[in-house]
């Protein structure tokens, strides 16, 4: 029962390690989108936009994706992409953030990191609300199960279990 048991905790541990990993590379493209929008004109957008899609318009005039594509980028004000740059940027530098605190195993890390989350959770459902987009209910599903992570992480931690658990001797 003993070796079961540690083998679980073990197998928690890798999986959230795993878990912070994902988080990591997803909250560095994230604030590395935040900075390119803030330091790209919205004219070179709107101008990267045509460029992609002139040869399928020029093939077919009723592409409907090349067509959203280019409404989208015409309906892309400076505004908008201020407030995209903005809000990638302080999302992605605090789940970055987040991710370096627990990585190195700090306490206040994990009460921390759970009620961030729980606010990114809280605020994709509204999105979503209004929106309907699948993707906001994946991300949702993810952060709530990453909530469940930290969790274990954090009672193993306060329990005295070693950060890094070890095999047991066969």
């Amino acid at each position: 029962m003993r070796r079961h048991t540690a083998r679980i905790a073990r197998w928690l541990h890798q999986l959230f390690e795993a878990s912070l990993l994902v988080k990591g590379v997803l909250a560095s493209l994230e604030t590395a989108a935040g900075l390119g929008l803030m330091v790209t004109s919205n004219a070179f957008i709107q101008r990267f936009v045509d460029w992609l899609t002139h040869y399928e318009i020029a093939e077919d005039p009723s592409d409907k994706l090349a067509s959203v594509a280019r409404h989208y980028a015409e309906a892309f004000s400076i505004q908008t992409q201020h407030f995209y740059a903005l809000y990638l940027l302080s999302h992605g530098a605090l789940k970055l953030g987040m991710v370096i605190a627990l990585a190195f195993g700090a306490m206040w890390a994990y009460p921390g990191a759970m009620v961030m989350l729980a606010g990114f959770v809280v605020y994709q459902i509204y999105s979503w609300m209004d929106s309907g987009s699948t993707f906001l209910l994946v991300l949702s599903a993810f952060d709530v199960f990453m909530i469940w992570l930290v969790w274990q992480e954090y009672q193993a931690r306060r329990g005295g279990a070693p950060a890094h658990p070890k095999r047991p001797a066969p």
